[in-house]
């Protein structure tokens, strides 16, 4: 069975993002950035590959789910399809019309449970909070990028998800010089 992995960059005080949804504060340069690079190229959108001129080997995810909020800030950049090395999803109960290669779904959580069940890759949780908030029940592993920045308020790592304990074991840890930390966590408690 496929996992889904919530894949995301985080402060140090559980923020994905400041309060307008901008991550700027969020390093993109330092050691860290080869392991990311290369460990975890399936999740860096088709555009930035392009400009490096590398190619996702799609030996990690094949599919990516995201929100509108998150697809939102590709497509004022003018960009239909992120991630068009992998089957797109977005989660969206306000918007029908989706561009060919993308679906719209506006019931994330069955959606992911029917992906889950066929054969392939891992599935990308991309973002936002609020969507994984409420994919919560289905997240099977975090990989967090621990930046070292305090953001103060913003987007919550799991929005605004109701109350509930929800048990992972840390699997590994990496620490660079960057002051980036990439903690991979397994779901424990199934």
């Amino acid at each position: 069975m496929r996992d889904l992995v919530y894949y995301v960059a985080v402060s140090l005080d559980g923020y994905i993002a400041a309060p307008d949804g901008n991550f700027d504060a969020f390093p993109v340069e330092g050691d860290h950035m080869s392991v990311l690079l290369s460990e975890f190229t399936d999740a860096v959108p088709a555009h930035v590959l392009s400009a490096i001129e590398m190619q996702a080997p799609i030996d990690r995810f094949d599919t990516v789910i995201q929100g509108w909020n998150s697809y939102a800030v590709a497509l004022a950049e003018g960009i239909e399809r992120p991630y068009a090395h992998l089957r797109e999803y977005v989660a969206t109960s306000s918007h029908t019309e989706a561009p060919d290669g993308v679906t719209f779904t506006p019931d994330a959580l069955a959606t992911v449970r029917e992906l889950k069940q066929e054969q392939g890759k891992d599935i990308y949780l991309c973002g936002g909070g609020e969507l994984a908030g409420g994919l919560l029940p289905e997240i099977d592993r975090l990989i967090l990028k621990r930046n070292p920045v305090v953001l103060g308020d913003g987007i919550r790592l799991f929005g605004h998800a109701d109350a509930t304990t929800v048990h992972f074991t840390l699997e590994r840890c990496r620490s660079f010089r960057s002051g980036v930390i990439v903690e991979e966590y397994r779901r424990s408690d199934r």
